[in-house]
């Protein structure tokens, strides 16, 4: 008689996404979403987040007057849909306009750390709370706290893009919140939060076509080093020398003429075909199609030969 599979062990901490590579072995590939986030890109990121998040417990610090800490755990590229799976319910998830920016970023803040930032600009201790609707009186503590940790964000990402984040509505449910359809990438961000004795993890939720397009503009106007400048500029001369000696192929053209497949089915050797081209109209010499110069034709000793002309005007006859 085989025995039961043993009972699969519980997450350290429900409601919240691990992070990415952390464990061993293979890693899922999706190819519906072929598009990851460089190397180059997430260490950005990373800058960004880490000095938002040194001013974000810089400022819970002040304004609670407890001590407390927000760092950067994680930054990975997940679904939406995956991302509003893996948080807890009741939450404190605030929709955030980042303008000039399209679309909208969510800021997501445990209710056992809400409760306790609460507690503390009330006057009280801290320490466990519990969990529950806030009250006429808490929702705007909740509000202003929120809106000075978006300023901070602003702060962090100054050296990528000047945006202006502002509070947008507050849900507690997370499945009541919207603002991506369920298979769209986002990036999510991932905070140890810390407030007194209480610890959590929060999260920022950025939707990937937003920031891909700064990230891009950023890494092309990097600073660079001048090993970096002088390496650039040498492949540069040399790339413009290689196109400067490359062979292509030049072509001098009548005026085309257009024919039913028919006749054209019927031509024989010696069939004589009126081009239609006028004799004082220059040829026109191309490259793939292109006409970049005109000219007539002639001859340099036994060779056929092209003299270029200035460009017909208008006037000429068609």
């Amino acid at each position: 008689m085989s025995s039961s599979p043993p009972p699969a062990s519980a997450p350290a901490r429900s409601g919240r996404m691990s992070r990415r590579g952390s464990g061993n072995g293979p890693q899922p590939y999706d190819f519906r979403r072929p598009i990851k986030l460089s190397r180059e890109h997430v260490r950005m990121l990373q800058i960004a987040f880490e000095t938002y998040g040194r001013n974000a417990g810089t400022l819970l610090t002040t304004r609670l007057r407890a001590n407390c800490n927000v760092n950067l755990l994680s930054v990975d590229q997940v679904t939406y849909d995956e991302f509003i799976n893996q948080l807890s319910n009741p939450t404190v998830v605030a929709q955030v306009s980042v303008e000039p920016l399209p679309g909208s970023m969510l800021l997501e803040m445990p209710m056992v750390s809400t409760m306790a930032a609460i507690d503390h600009m009330l006057g009280g201790p801290g320490g466990p709370q519990p969990e529950r609707p806030l009250t006429d009186v808490e929702t705007p503590l909740l509000e202003d706290l929120l809106k000075r940790l978006l300023g901070e964000l602003r702060y962090g990402f100054d050296r990528l893009v000047d945006i202006s984040p502002k509070l947008g509505p507050i849900e507690y449910n997370p499945q009541f919140v919207r603002t991506q359809s369920p298979g769209d990438a986002v990036v999510v961000a991932q905070f140890e939060m810390k407030i007194g004795d209480i610890e959590s993890t929060a999260s920022l939720c950025l939707p990937f076509n937003t920031i891909l397009p700064v990230l891009q503009t950023e890494a092309h106007a990097a600073e660079l080093t001048p090993a970096e400048r002088a390496a650039l500029d040498r492949v540069r001369r040399n790339l413009s020398a290689s196109l400067a000696s490359a062979p292509i192929d030049v072509a001098v053209r009548f005026r085309g003429i257009r024919m039913r497949t028919d006749d054209i089915i019927k031509l024989v050797p010696g069939d004589v075909v009126p081009l239609g081209h006028p004799v004082a109209l220059p040829l026109a010499v191309t490259v793939n199609d292109a006409t970049f110069a005109h000219a007539v034709p002639g001859n340099q000793g036994a060779r056929l030969a092209c003299l270029v002309v200035p460009p017909p005007s208008k006037e000429s006859p068609a």
